[in-house]
């Protein structure tokens, strides 16, 4: 049994996590920015040292699962500042204590950090390529990568990085920030006109899976290492409009379609044999049904 700190533990990722953890039989600790009523969890911002250090001092950790950020393009330039402090400054600060209490991170990433690239994303891709990111949320995931390598060569510590895909799926609560899956799924149960930008394909990981895998890598930990966590399926943009539109009994009179998104990646073709040599396949939920849940957890948690 390991002991094991989850960081953003209130989120869509790090709910899904902790749960998964605690039933692999370890000794699971939550953090966030709320007060919170759940056993084992530490209020505190990552962009504040201070508030960190106070943890690390009361408690050991052998893992540090970093899923604490700032999410999305759009949520980037908006608040641009709370961004770079969350993402930027909060994983340095994560880094600075590692250093000095020698526990293994595990850091979640992104799959924006590829940019544009328009061929099979590997791993490696990054670290060979020249790749200009395409906005400032993409531009801190790359960020903290680069600073993570840093630290492992300068003080030998020792860690994982995940490149999440487009996960999705129940836990998700709306905003205009969040998800395309989210978005659409509470526009189409609500009656609220959306937009669906032709030309951009994704591949979808359904959050439970995500976990799965992720949560693998603490009983699988190799240092060093980089995984893209992925599911299978890959859609289209507006053939996940067209499902949920099914799955909502909604028509496609509240779409509007629109030519690509500027500044947006179009088409992301993932590589995930190292995920799956490293931290074994799944039985993956098929997207369909993913969205279902999804629909179905939605209706639940809005009374709709």
């Amino acid at each position: 049994m390991a002991r094991i700190l989850v960081t953003g533990g209130l989120g869509v990722v790090g709910t899904h996590l902790t749960n998964y953890l605690r039933g692999q039989g370890h000794q699971v600790w939550m953090l966030d920015r709320a007060h919170h009523h759940t056993i084992e969890y530490f209020r505190a911002d990552i962009a504040h040292y201070r508030q960190l250090e106070a943890i690390f001092e009361q408690q050991k950790f052998d893992y540090v699962f970093n899923l604490a950020a700032e999410f999305g393009r759009w949520n980037g330039e908006d608040f641009y500042e709370t961004l770079w402090m969350s993402n930027a400054v909060g994983t340095k600060n994560i880094i600075r204590l590692q250093e000095r209490f020698g526990f293994r991170l595990i850091h979640a990433s992104s799959s924006e950090v590829y940019g544009d690239y328009d061929g099979v994303m590997y791993e490696d891709v990054p670290s060979k390529t020249a790749i200009p990111q395409m906005n400032d949320y993409a531009m801190t995931k790359w960020v903290n990568e680069m600073q993570i390598q840093n630290s492992e060569k300068m003080n030998n510590t020792e860690s994982v990085r995940f490149r999440i895909f487009n996960t999705y799926g129940p836990g998700e609560y709306y905003s205009t920030y969040r998800s395309v899956v989210c978005r659409f799924v509470y526009s189409a149960l609500n009656d609220i006109p959306y937009t669906v930008h032709r030309g951009h394909t994704r591949t979808h990981t359904y959050i439970e899976d995500a976990a799965t895998w992720i949560g693998r890598i603490a009983d699988n930990f190799v240092p060093g290492e980089v995984y893209n966590i992925a599911g299978s399926e890959r859609t289209d943009i507006e053939t996940i409009s067209n499902i949920i539109l099914r799955a909502t009994n909604k028509d496609e009179s509240l779409v509007t379609y629109k030519d690509p998104e500027p500044m947006t990646t179009l088409d992301k073709v993932v590589d995930r044999k190292k995920m799956v040599d490293a931290l074994g396949d799944l039985d993956e939920v098929p997207f369909e049904e993913g969205i279902e849940r999804t629909v179905d957890w939605m209706r639940k948690v809005y009374a709709l």
